[in-house]
């Protein structure tokens, strides 16, 4: 435990006098607040002469404004702060002929890679932490309203959400970081994947949904139905093999209490649009809780297993004084 809290310290210190990671926070901050401000004023301008409703300091986090949201913000770009973490952990030990000094040391070799794999999840803390606060502060002052309860208590579950979300690229990150020698070539590599699981997987998810279940020109109501059904579940499961998607679906339902379900693309019929009209109060934390857990436990595996693949490649690698 010792050499793990030294390693920690270290990769701590290196973080915080890092220009690179300074330079990349600010300015995520300060699109950040942008973002925020201008749904704040936003949604200040609308609510004038209005009662306010329900829970509407959440939507200071899911408003679009004039851009997007920030929560689609942190879906995008948060990424990047866990591979600007990560993408150099080891191969810049390695370019520096330091990494076999620190083998050197009276601490385990696993203590290297958990002491800064724990410190980017501590970094990734402090900066999901200080623009909840900084969100939080902007929209009190802005919209005027205090949150209650359990609008801190759903929060509380988003930031732990968006914490395991940055999590897993990191470990990504440092997974390229400990196969690949070359820097540029962990970093690029990195980019990649996230591009590829970001982007492209809808469009692929799209042209297997196209391939397994077409939708024809039909007379038949009750066939086409079926099909657009079966079309948007491939859709829905190919997705799920992207981050974003786990991310995106558990944070839009723990935030608007009046989601009963992650799907974005449901068909009803008019007997269940006047079934569904009955259960329009919001539900209670506890029970958006038990829908949002299956995606809180995807993305928490998902993340340990990436970090597990890395700190088994890592455990087996030569490390050389040269």
């Amino acid at each position: 435990m010792n050499g793990v809290l030294t390693i920690y310290r270290k990769e701590m210190e290196d973080h915080f006098s890092s220009t690179r990671f300074l330079l990349i926070t600010m300015l995520i901050f300060m699109v950040g607040v942008i973002i925020a401000a201008l749904s704040g004023m936003s949604m200040r301008d609308e609510l004038k002469g209005m009662a306010k409703p329900d829970f509407i300091f959440l939507l200071m986090f899911t408003s679009t404004g004039k851009l997007f949201s920030f929560v689609q913000f942190i879906s995008f770009f948060g990424p990047l702060i866990g591979i600007i973490l990560g993408f150099d952990a080891i191969n810049r030990e390695r370019a520096g002929r330091t990494l076999s000094k620190l083998a050197a040391q009276p601490i385990y070799r696993d203590a290297i890679i958990n002491g800064k794999f724990l410190a980017g999840v501590t970094m990734i803390a402090i900066v999901m932490l200080s623009l909840v606060l900084i969100i939080a502060g902007l929209g009190i002052t802005l919209v005027g309203v205090v949150p209650g309860p359990e609008e801190i208590g759903r929060l509380f579950i988003y930031l732990v959400l968006g914490i395991l979300y940055i999590a897993f690229w990191l470990g990504v990150a440092i997974l390229f970081s400990v196969v690949f020698r070359s820097t540029a070539t962990s970093a690029l590599a990195a980019l990649a994947v996230w591009i590829g699981l970001s982007f492209f997987i809808g469009l692929g998810g799209s042209l297997l949904a196209d391939a397994i279940a077409p939708i024809n020109d039909t007379a038949d109501i009750a066939r086409a139905q079926d099909a657009i059904i079966k079309n948007a579940e491939v859709q829905r499961v190919v997705s799920f093999f992207s981050p974003s998607t786990l991310y995106g679906d558990a944070t839009s339902t723990i935030l608007d209490p009046l989601r009963k379900s992650p799907r974005s693309f449901i068909l009803m019929g008019p007997l269940e649009r006047v079934s569904l009209s009955r259960f329009q109060n919001p539900l209670p934390l506890s029970q958006s809780i038990v829908i949002v857990m299956p995606f809180f436990v995807s993305l928490a595996a998902i993340t340990f297993l990436c970090f597990g693949i890395c700190y088994a490649v890592f455990m087996r690698q030569e490390i050389r004084s040269t």
